[in-house]
């Protein structure tokens, strides 16, 4: 899958959150928002990185940016992980992966020398014109809230 690079319009997407709402991109138009993709919730990774989002909740806001999570998994599956760690932002169900093919995170993944089609984990700030500022391709879940933080900053 192509990368997105920054500075294109980020493509523009309508999924089912954990509570069953439909939510657009363009729902935040003129606002900041950092999206990003994780392989599927309540694992290892994926919540530290979700968790590490939630913490930085109160930075983020300063920084007029709001928060959209999207993985492969359900929308039951969500809300379940939502609730375990008191996330409280939208984790978007992406089951068909559309979404994530247009982003370019969609792709052959090896595991212990096995092969399947999976998530990249990754993290996109959008700008309140609906430009890419900043796409990270295989984020590490520890860096993407200093990544997305460092950007939105430079957006101020």
């Amino acid at each position: 899958m192509p990368q997105l690079a920054t500075g294109t319009r980020a493509p523009a997407f309508t999924l089912t959150d954990q509570h069953g709402k439909k939510v657009k991109l363009s729902d935040f138009k003129g606002k900041k928002v950092v999206v990003y993709f994780y392989p599927k919730a309540d694992t290892p990774g994926c919540t530290t990185q979700s968790c590490a989002l939630r913490d930085a909740q109160a930075d983020l806001k300063k920084l007029k940016a709001v928060v959209l999570g999207i993985s492969p998994d359900a929308p039951e599956k969500q809300a379940k992980f939502d609730e375990k760690y008191a996330l409280g932002f939208p984790l978007l169900a992406d089951t068909e992966h559309t979404v994530a093919e247009k982003y370019g995170v969609w792709g052959e993944k090896v595991n212990y020398g096995r092969k399947y089609m999976g998530i990249t984990r990754s993290a996109f700030v959008v700008d309140p014109s609906g430009k890419l500022a900043a796409a990270f391709y295989k984020i590490s879940p520890k860096d993407t809230v200093p990544k997305v933080t460092q950007v939105l900053e430079e957006l101020r």
